[in-house]
């Protein structure tokens, strides 16, 4: 679809896109010379790595080595084309992609996600017809006013209503004449495999809309009227839907749980629902699927370092297993999760209805962390006996050894020891041999994840710092470009992937000059670097160039030529040793060494000639 936007276009979406304001849509950002920096949001960490450039409007992680432009960042976070980012773009800042001319028909295969996003805005509206304006709906409007939902909640969520028949959408969609490959991607219809039959994948149940960031449809949930069976429903996964990334509410809780720095977790629909009506705007739900880092990411990304994630949960085993399983998750990414008890018989639906939203509200003030829950948990459930006691180790050995930080660890193993009356050197060593028996695999693992950002840096080689200071320098102080020219700097450059990132800044930069030239043309010394990086397709040689852009280094022209100065004694140094190394060779009769290393000489003489060349001219 890239083909099909015009270069112009970006360029325009480009220049009116802010990266900033993008980015602190799903990251706290913090202004620090002139960068943002903040928590990376592709891998776990505590001490902020990811950093923004607003200047050059492109994003780097030092942790990681995530980066790139506005367009990179949507692609990532949001698992968008390239297309798809553009688009969106586009729609927020009001530009219009111009269509070019083709026939109906390779219009329609432009983009299955457009085609998929317009497809469930129609079905949205064709269930939320039935609900609110046809005699169909009554029995399904009468349920929302028994569970005290207003008439601004349905509006705002866009409630809905799927009928009992199987060919509903079946029938609209031949009256709308929607291919069927393109529904059946959308998982609104079934079809029964080795036959042409399909049917509603909907039926009798109240419909909930799920939006993206982007204020698009990207599927449904369904919830039965009455006891049936399965409670609730959700749209298959589609290339526009994908469970682990997605939370229900979150388009409506982002800005309240940026600004209250905390965020709700809540298990249904109308828990969610209930919450928003009674002024808690800031919780989201998980769609029929457990936490996973995806969703954990997003969540730190909004609330920040020192947010907080509650988890309001049942007092039944289900809700203790579900927080058992989001302990490693939340610790992993410096999480601070607690865990809200409703009472028994309660969800946060009815418990809002009969406490109302302040009580609510002083019940999460006293939410517990999940190992504190977990402990209070296991007492509770198997008692202080003998057998009680060896229960709650036996429940507790596994999530006690999973505690990285050793004190942490220390101090929670000493509330165990005091609360059950066991001693505390008995029930360390249970956690060693859970440690131990694990520690190989958990070893491995961490080793990788540490050696990751080691081995992407190395991309650039060893001992040319001088050389990717050159770089820096360059984009950030490009009046040096003509003297780089004359001294015939990028030749003498080891590092290929520098070498080529030099070559590439000082043609933008000439070719700019050469604009800036042209009547009517205003002078712009700034090194554009979206159109540097859309010329290059080696990933390495792109994250090395973000890298360098990224560093908040301040240039002058007597720094410049201290640095060109310090490189040029480095290479001079370097050429003697080269001589060195050649009369060495000669004298011990190594041809092959001889003939590598006067290669080499020759290399650089070549160097020398053409700058030289280049300065005359």
């Amino acid at each position: 679809m890239a083909n099909f936007i015009p270069e112009e276009t970006i360029r325009a979406i480009e220049n009116a896109a802010d990266i900033i304001e993008v980015v602190s849509e799903s990251i706290v950002l913090k202004k620090t010379g002139k960068n943002f920096v903040g928590l990376c949001p592709f891998h776990s960490e505590k001490t902020p790595s990811f950093s923004v450039n607003p200047d050059k409007q492109i994003f780097y992680c030092f942790g990681c080595g995530a980066g790139g432009d506005i367009f990179e960042f949507l692609m990532k976070q949001d698992g968008m084309s390239f297309p798809d980012a553009a688009r969106m773009l586009a729609r927020r800042y009001g530009i219009e992609i111009p269509m070019p001319q083709m026939a109906p028909a390779r219009k329609r295969q432009i983009s299955e996600k457009e085609n998929l996003y317009a497809l469930n805005s129609r079905v949205m509206e064709f269930y939320r017809h039935i609900l609110v304006k046809s005699s169909t709906g009554d029995k399904a409007r009468q349920y929302l006013d028994r569970r005290g939902m207003t008439d601004r909640i349905i509006e705002s969520f866009k409630l809905g209503y799927a009928p009992g028949r199987w060919d509903s959408l079946v029938k609209f969609f031949a009256k709308e004449k929607v291919p069927q490959s393109l529904v059946i991607k959308s998982g609104l219809l079934i079809k029964k495999e080795n036959s042409t039959r399909t049917w509603d994948r909907f039926r009798d149940r109240i419909i909930f809309p799920i939006f993206n960031s982007s204020m698009q449809i990207v599927g449904f949930g369904g919830r039965v009227m009455d006891d049936s069976l399965p409670k609730y429903l959700n749209s298959p996964e589609t290339p526009v839907y994908s469970k682990s990334r997605s939370l229900y509410g979150l388009h409506a809780a982002r800005r309240p749980a940026r600004v209250d720095k905390k965020i709700y977790i809540a298990e249904g629909y109308f828990d969610i629902l209930a919450l928003h009506q009674h002024q808690i705007a800031n919780a989201v739900a998980t769609l029929g699927t457990s936490m996973t880092p995806e969703h954990v990411r997003i969540l730190k990304g909004i609330v920040g370092r020192q947010g907080q994630v509650i988890l309001v949960y049942d007092s039944d085993a289900a809700g203790i297993k579900a927080a058992r399983r989001s302990i490693e998750l939340f610790k992993k990414e410096y999480v601070d999760a607690r865990i809200m008890v409703l009472p028994t018989g309660h969800d946060p639906d009815s418990y809002l209805l009969k406490f109302g939203p302040e009580q609510f509200s002083q019940a999460a003030g006293h939410a517990m962390g999940i190992i504190p829950f977990l402990i209070d948990s296991a007492i509770k459930k198997h008692g202080l006996s003998v057998e009680g006691k060896i229960r709650i180790i036996a429940d507790l050995q596994d999530t006690m050894a999973a505690i990285e930080d050793a004190v942490e660890r220390s101090l929670y193993i000493k509330d165990l020891a005091e609360r059950i009356g066991v001693d505390e050197i008995a029930i360390i060593e249970k956690i060693i041999k859970i440690s131990l028996a694990g520690k190989p695999k958990l070893q491995s693992a961490r080793v990788s994840e540490k050696m990751a950002p080691l081995v992407k840096n190395t991309g650039v080689g060893r001992g040319v710092r001088l050389e990717q200071q050159i770089i820096a320098m360059l984009l950030q102080f490009p009046e040096i470009v003509p003297e780089i020219i004359k001294r015939n700097v990028i030749d003498y450059f080891e590092d290929k992937n520098l070498r080529t990132i030099g070559k590439m800044v000082i043609i933008n930069n000439t070719f700019a000059d050469s604009n800036n030239d042209l009547p009517g043309s205003e002078k712009n010394n700034t090194v554009r670097i979206a159109d540097i990086l859309s010329s290059i397709n080696d990933p390495d040689i792109r994250n090395t160039l973000i890298s360098l852009v990224i560093e908040d280094v301040e240039w002058d022209k007597n720094g410049c030529h201290k640095l060109l100065s310090q490189f040029e004694n480095s290479c001079k140094r370097r050429d003697n040793t080269l001589l060195k190394e050649i009369s060495v060779a000669e004298k011990n009769n190594d041809h092959v060494l001889l003939l590598q290393l006067l290669k080499q000489k020759q290399m650089q003489a070549r160097g020398k000639i053409s700058g030289k060349v280049r300065t005359k001219m």
